[in-house]
């Protein structure tokens, strides 16, 4: 019988570490998951959540701690929700994150190979060039900040240590202007006030873009605004962004420039893609370099391969591969991004890069009847992991190598499990996309298996 009650505290030791970046110990035959806990400690924590098979805590005092445990450089770091491993060395969250690819082969792919050193960052803060910040009213004030973990309350942040720092002072800019005219801000409960999120995107070179995202309506003062962005050096454009619907999606669909561009150019190697509000883009662009610097080492192309990229988005990998590739197809389910895709490739004046709108697991039982026979596969899916008819279908295709770029081990190796009849594992590396975080990204090398 369950002994465990919400707000008491336990002693407790940490055996390892869950996926997402809490400790594991046990009590009295009961798995808890510990907040802001380290493999290796005996902390007491305060029982917040209790379940039928599971409880949670949050450490409230390390009685011994592990070597890896630091103090966080972010003020807000016990709320905040934006960051998991503020409170763990450099060293330390990239051991963990190895361990975690490790764990999900072994026991939800029973897959037992080898797993090089996750790929880190000399300078793991400040990276993000893409920021959401939703706007409220707390404690009488407005502010801007990110959600508590797994709630919509806001933490106010004045700096965030993850955030392009450029980009920073263009929302704080925006936040000073939101008060200092008194402007109303959305409220989830009542459904009224108007801005909802400040909402900046910055690329390499240096410039931002800046979107405040408004119920309704137009943005008053807007000149006053542009004058004091226009101040800040790279500042590219300022956009409203009307989101009516009672959603937790931070954009909605009518964009409105209000000063200068509506989309910027960024660089990742040699290659420049759009990137206007909605694109999807990676967030760190120096890892995104690395990452896809390992995809096309893995693809191995020598230039006369047909190659597919499926979940393509707006074209990256596919424009890479197409740099060493006869042809490339990318598939994307969003036709957004198909549209953005084939203007990032003219962009590049590539032309041996075709982008085809549809469900993957669609458009490639379509290609099969076409005869259609690529030399490799990239897949780049979303967490979920990819549709079983996707997998099936590159076992139809039966190219001689499949590259999978995964951003959840979990769904990695229940997909690397499907496909191990037919193809093996050569390689896998894991890179570290999200510094201070619990995600870590891989990339894997399958070779077909001769029969």
């Amino acid at each position: 019988m369950n002994n465990i009650e919400v707000g008491q505290k336990l002693e407790l030791h940490i055996e390892k570490m869950a996926s997402r970046g809490q400790g594991i110990a046990r009590y009295n035959g009961m798995t808890v998951f510990v907040e802001k806990a380290i493999a290796g400690e005996t902390v007491r924590a305060r029982v917040t959540k209790v379940k039928k098979d599971y409880s949670v805590a949050l450490t409230v005092r390390v009685l011994e701690k592990s070597p890896h445990r630091i103090d966080p450089l972010c003020p807000v770091s016990e709320e905040c929700g934006g960051c998991q491993l503020q409170h763990m060395d450099y060293e330390g969250e990239l051991a963990f994150k190895k361990g975690e690819v490790k764990d999900a082969l072994r026991r939800l792919g029973h897959i037992d190979v080898e797993i090089n050193d996750v790929i880190g960052m000399d300078n793991p803060c400040y990276y993000r060039n893409k920021a959401e910040y939703p706007v409220a009213y707390v404690d009488g004030k407005t502010v801007m900040g990110l959600h508590k973990g797994r709630s919509h309350d806001v933490v106010p942040i004045d700096k965030c240590m993850i955030q392009n720092e450029k980009s920073q002072v263009v929302a704080r800019e925006i936040l000073g202007f939101i008060r200092d005219h008194g402007i109303s801000v959305y409220d989830e409960r009542t459904k009224r006030g108007f801005v909802r999120h400040i909402m900046t995107r910055c690329t390499r070179m240096g410039e931002v873009m800046a979107v405040v995202v408004a119920k309704e309506g137009s943005l008053p003062y807007k000149q006053e605004l542009i004058d004091k962005l226009k101040t800040i050096n790279g500042f590219a454009g300022l956009i409203l962004n009307i989101n009516p619907k009672e959603t937790n999606v931070v954009l909605g669909d009518k964009n409105i420039l209000l000063y200068g561009k509506d989309r910027i150019v960024d660089k990742i190697g040699d290659l420049e893609f759009y990137i206007s509000p909605a694109s999807f883009f990676q967030v760190n662009p120096v890892q995104t370099e690395i990452l896809y610097s390992k995809v096309l080492k893995f693809a191995a192309l020598q230039g006369n391969e047909m190659a597919i990229d499926a979940y393509c988005g707006v074209g990256t990998i596919s424009l890479f591969l197409a740099q060493r590739a006869y042809h490339v197809i990318g598939i994307e389910a969003a036709g957004k991004a198909v549209r953005d895709a084939k203007e990032n490739a003219r962009l590049n004046n590539i032309s041996n890069a075709d982008f085809i709108a549809g469900r993957s697991e669609n458009v490639m039982e379509r290609l099969i009847k076409q005869d259609i026979k690529p030399d490799v596969i990239v897949v780049d899916p979303p967490r979920k992991g990819c549709d079983a008819a996707v997998l099936r279908s590159m076992g139809k295709m039966s190219p001689k190598r499949i590259v999978y770029v995964s951003c959840n081990p979990s769904t990695l190796a229940r997909d690397l499990k499907q496909l191990s009849n037919m193809y093996s594992i050569k390689e896998v590396q894991p890179v570290d996309m999200f510094p201070r975080t619990a995600h870590v990204e891989c990339v894997v090398l399958m070779s077909r298996v001769e029969q």
